[in-house]
């Protein structure tokens, strides 16, 4: 049986960076590549019905040990953060972490700027090299439930039900549940393994949308432009000091929601802003989308039809479709404690799969996989991080054939 480190250092091999630009599904061929490996890696397990659907979707199972037993998915996505290089990674393995500093290429990792790193010394870490980032997002969520499974598999004494996994692509570019086939999929509720540290279980995540502004400006010589000259780029400014300007990013955290100018390109003739905004809650999510089509209106008034806004919601607060069922939070959490992990029960500052696919009805919230640091050079993840999220699957998988859970399926 292969050991989930062994199975994460692989799977990392793979560059699977997704592309927004990109028209095809998955939106990079090296996902799908990707994908027919991991059918590979299911079937020599023992998950003789593993396939990949003309999406890129990767599903397989296991069969239950107890009939009766709820029929659990298991959720992990193959695409890495298009926000960092994901070639050619070349991983680097701490032994013995002293809590100190650990040079990497050009870099250094610091307990002064990550401090969560004094959390492991003693332990093993995987680092990067410092030119790439190391895909535990979600590569080692991949790792963690093959892991699991193939231990299941060679444990039929262990009481479950039919267990369902799925890998799915282009989780990182907000496409990964388009296609998610969930009359295939076949289970009751699931867990994404899309989290971070050891412990994180998350059933609330930010309300989400997009919007675009174009912005047509009149470019004359600028020695001849008074009263003629539309500058679009300076229109783009104006646009982003009328925001509230600690209503971003890096001046927010909890459940405080933001403006986040993603991209600001412009000329005088032409800008194009794009923003994300996210907020968990329902009411003051349609102020910030209000807020900003009333700086529209008011902007096409001083600069006449110049500002063109698109604007659409993304995904929505998972918490509205998990207030119910939180028999599936309980049971997750009552694995952690009987793993000896402690639980960290906190909001999702982005989104998930799991959102999305709870709201087409199947409940879904997310676990740790175990990293810090996603989306770039400053990642690493902890091997005994791994190993317990391993623990915690067959765990949720072995409590569930004792409790009564309503099926539908």
């Amino acid at each position: 049986m292969k050991s989930v480190t062994e199975r994460f250092l692989t799977y990392i091999k793979h560059p699977t960076t997704s592309d927004e630009s990109s028209h095809t599904i998955p939106s990079t061929r090296q996902q799908r590549l990707f994908a027919d490996f991991l059918v590979e890696e299911c079937i020599a397990i023992g998950l003789a019905d593993a396939s990949v659907d003309r999406h890129g979707y990767v599903m397989a199972s296991l069969p239950a040990t107890a009939p009766h037993a709820p029929s659990i998915g298991f959720i992990a996505h193959m695409d890495t953060s298009p926000d960092a290089v994901g070639e050619q990674i070349k991983p680097h393995i701490v032994h013995n972490y002293d809590g100190g500093i650990i040079p990497l290429n050009g870099i250094s990792l610091t307990p002064e700027d990550f401090p969560e790193l004094r959390q492991y010394i003693g332990e093993t870490l995987i680092t990067t090299d410092g030119t790439t980032l190391l895909g535990a997002d979600d590569k080692a969520g991949i790792a963690e439930i093959l892991t699991a499974v193939e231990y299941l598999a060679q444990h039929p004494e262990i009481p479950h039900g039919r267990i369902a996994i799925a890998f799915t692509p282009d989780e990182e570019i907000g496409r990964g549940a388009d296609h998610f086939d969930l009359a295939k999929f076949r289970a009751d509720f699931a867990y994404t393994i899309d989290g971070g540290k050891i412990g994180e279980l998350e059933f609330e995540n930010f309300n989400a949308a997009q919007a675009v502004i174009h912005i047509t400006g009149r470019s004359v010589h600028p020695g001849t432009a008074k009263n003629t000259m539309v500058n679009a780029a300076l229109i783009g400014t104006e646009i982003v000091s009328m925001l509230p300007e600690r209503e971003i990013p890096s001046k927010t955290d909890g459940y405080e929601g933001f403006f986040h100018l993603c991209s600001f390109t412009g000329t005088v003739s032409e800008a194009t802003l794009t923003y994300i905004i996210r907020d968990f809650h329902k009411e003051t999510f349609e102020n910030r989308k209000n807020l900003l089509k009333l700086i529209i209106e008011r902007k096409n008034i001083q600069y006449p039809n110049a500002i063109q806004l698109e604007m659409h919601d993304q995904y929505y607060n998972m918490i509205s479709q998990l207030s119910d069922r939180m028999e599936i939070i309980d049971l997750a959490k009552n694995a952690m404690e009987q793993c000896g992990i402690e639980p960290i029960i906190q909001p999702i500052r982005g989104g998930t799969d799991g959102a999305r696919l709870s709201f087409l009805g199947l409940p879904c919230p997310n676990l740790f996989a175990g990293g810090h640091n996603f989306h770039g050079p400053y990642e690493y993840i902890p091997i005994s991080s791994m190993e317990k999220a391993v623990q915690m699957l067959i765990k949720i998988a072995e409590l569930s054939a004792a409790l009564d859970f309503p099926k539908k399926l």
